[in-house]
């Protein structure tokens, strides 16, 4: 829905619609689009923290925080570590997310390689003590979702791959990857689902994860580089 709702504003349009029947991650990127292009906050300027704007939106701070995610995906806005989110664009570029979910799951795995390969090396040049919390519990979640459905099984892997990419603590490879994420997780389902025919309780590639984990947590980038190149398919 919030798509519909981007795509109007970027024209410049006038838009008449209740937001109530939305959900609620649709109403936060309306809504902060909204403000963003309507010039309320100027290029170069810092959003409200998102504590402030879960207050102003009555939603969560989990949320906010998604839809933040989303906007910066779009290239609107980007995170910047110590100094909060500041605004890149006031005007809708290119919808790199559309682009990604008219693109073959061949072109997205590629990217995916791309990303996660060297989010991986750096990732263990730069994590920091809460990423390594953040990688352990997002590592045991995956363990605990394989005894579930395949949906959430993929969600936990998701997460974790997620949180590799997050200690490389490079805001651009974030917002590549939170923009692939929706293809990705489709194919994911399914390959899991009809490939692998995944019984409830195996854990595809959790030695691999686990090789992961450890290469970050002791700093050996080629390892981890190693380590995700085996778990995509390249030798």
């Amino acid at each position: 829905m919030h798509s519909i709702l981007l795509r109007q504003v970027s024209r410049g349009d006038t838009v008449q619609m209740t937001t109530s029947h939305l959900r609620p991650i649709d109403r936060a990127v309306g809504e902060l689009v909204r403000r963003i292009t309507d010039d309320e906050w100027p290029v170069g300027s810092t959003l409200p923290s998102e504590t402030a704007l879960a207050a102003e939106l009555s939603l969560g701070r989990s949320t906010v925080r998604e839809a933040i995610r989303e906007l910066a995906a779009k290239g609107l806005v980007r995170s910047r570590q110590g100094a909060g989110v500041y605004v890149l664009s006031t005007t809708m570029p290119t919808d790199v997310a559309a682009t990604v979910r008219r693109a073959s799951y061949d072109d997205v795995a590629e990217v995916r390689i791309i990303v996660e390969v060297n989010a991986a090396e750096l990732a263990a040049q730069r994590r920091t003590p809460a990423d390594l919390d953040r990688l352990s519990v997002a590592l045991e979640e995956r363990h605990r979702c394989a005894a579930l459905s395949d949906d959430e099984f993929v969600d936990a892997d998701i997460q974790f791959h997620g949180a590799v990419v997050d200690s490389a603590h490079n805001p651009v490879l974030a917002d590549l990857f939170a923009t692939f994420v929706p293809r990705l997780r489709a194919a994911l389902i399914d390959y899991t689902r009809d490939v692998i025919s995944r019984e409830p309780g195996a854990e595809p590639d959790v030695d691999l994860h686990r090789e992961l984990f450890d290469a970050i947590s002791v700093g050996d980038a080629r390892a981890a580089r190693d380590a995700v190149r085996r778990h995509l398919g390249i030798r």
